[in-house]
């Protein structure tokens, strides 16, 4: 996939043309199980939720208050004798002529009764201490249904509340739940197999940062792609470090795609002649996608190993964590059914100058700030994974457009990426 030597550079693939190219190869997988709704935080529905009932199953009060017919009040006294209380879980009586029932949210609202009065709007005349029948004064007028819940105005019997292919989240199991649902059918946890490659990688914990010798580094891409992974609902197996020779990237490789749907790598796509994993992948399988223009992130592979997808990310902390969000996290969500997986982005103001616009479509990390702009990271080095914690999002710019303070930019917040 390189040009020969003297051959014309192949231009760089633009990010969407590979984001297509990517989704298109996915088949999402078939194999599914039954969760407790408890445990489906993060899944994927398998098939259809169909509600066999309806929400609120009854008519029932938003308030504490009283329960009323909307008739007295408009027409007769507006003081009312208290004949019966209620409280959720109970059910009422008939709601006579110029009565009130006592009443508390949630509970069912009796027959009869066509409003409820919140219990501030109303004065307390009478109770049974000053041996009276209790009685209220209503000082308002209330409309029919007013302060009524009716049955099915949220969930009708019947309904598909949630498709297959939803990416559940605690609003989703709470609905779920509201409908009776103790388990769910979830695609299976996609199974990734995660290494990274190079000689100067050291893990946290094994040379203390004194001893480090030249040209070592902490291996922190695998600590933030191994939690973003189990973030995205998948099933890791973590392969830890492959040195930098071809015969040790093969056999990482051919261990990896055995028994998982993805490799994930960090390191070695470039074309330095320690980076290995190029070649590696093609002896094994096929590449299909090599290096495209976005920034930071340009050298990003997808290929297939046997039955595997291969995906090769960047070396370069900020190169890796960036591409595994506008690429690797789509492609993990179709892999498990989800359709919509595109990035969503909102328009604010940028309060910076960006005048170096480049050919390729570039990332940049900032964070809102307190007029209500964008600042930017002063350091936007690929290296520099600070601004990816500074920051709380992207800014989305297109190639060769440069951005003027003011100027209202495509903004992708963290907080819908890493959930």
């Amino acid at each position: 996939m390189t040009s020969a030597p003297g051959a014309p550079r192949k231009p760089l693939l633009p990010l969407d043309d590979a984001l297509a190219q990517l989704l298109a190869a996915v088949s999402p997988l078939t194999a599914t199980e039954q969760v407790s709704t408890f445990d489906a935080d993060g899944r994927v529905l398998a098939a259809n939720v169909v509600s066999e009932l309806q929400v609120p199953a009854f008519d029932n009060s938003a308030m504490d208050g009283y329960a009323v017919r909307a008739e007295d009040l408009m027409f007769g006294s507006n003081e009312l004798r208290v004949t019966q209380r209620i409280a959720a879980g109970a059910v009422g009586e008939q709601l006579q002529a110029g009565t009130a029932g006592r009443i508390f949210t949630g509970a069912p609202v009796p027959p009869g009764a066509d409003a409820v009065v919140m219990q501030e709007d109303c004065t307390r005349i009478h109770d049974e201490r000053d041996g009276e029948p209790e009685t209220i004064r209503v000082n308002t007028t209330p409309l029919p249904g007013q302060h009524i819940r009716h049955a099915g105005e949220d969930v009708q019997r019947g309904d598909c509340v949630l498709p297959a292919g939803t990416r559940l989240s605690p609003a989703e199991l709470g609905l779920a739940a509201s409908i009776g649902m103790a388990q769910l059918k979830v695609v299976r946890k996609p199974r990734v197999a995660l290494f990274s490659t190079g000689d100067e990688l050291v893990m946290p914990g094994t040379v203390a940062p004194q001893d480090m010798p030249p040209g070592a580094i902490y291996n922190s891409n695998r600590f933030f792609l191994l939690n973003l992974l189990r973030r995205m609902g998948c099933e890791v197996a973590d392969l830890g470090i492959v040195p930098d020779n071809r015969e040790a990237t093969i056999a990482a490789l051919q261990r990896a795609a055995a028994d998982n749907d993805v490799i994930l790598t960090s390191g070695g796509v470039s074309v330095g002649e320690e980076d290995h994993i190029k070649p590696a992948v093609q002896s094994l399988g096929t590449l299909d996608l090599w290096q495209i223009a976005i920034k930071p992130g340009k050298p990003f592979a997808h290929g297939r190993i046997g039955a595997a997808h291969f995906i090769g990310l960047p070396g370069n902390p900020v190169s890796s964590f960036v591409t595994f969000l506008v690429l690797v996290r789509p492609f993990l969500m179709r892999l498990q059914g989800v359709q919509e997986s595109a990035m969503k982005s909102i328009a604010v103001r940028a309060d910076f100058d960006w005048p170096k616009a480049d050919k390729r479509r570039e990332f940049l990390r900032v964070r809102h700030n307190a007029n209500g702009g964008l600042d930017l990271f002063s350091n936007q080095s690929s290296g520099v994974l600070t601004s990816a914690v500074w920051g709380d999002g992207l800014v989305d710019v297109a190639p060769g457009e440069p951005i003027l303070y003011g100027q209202a930019v495509r903004f992708i917040p963290f907080q819908g990426l890493l959930a």
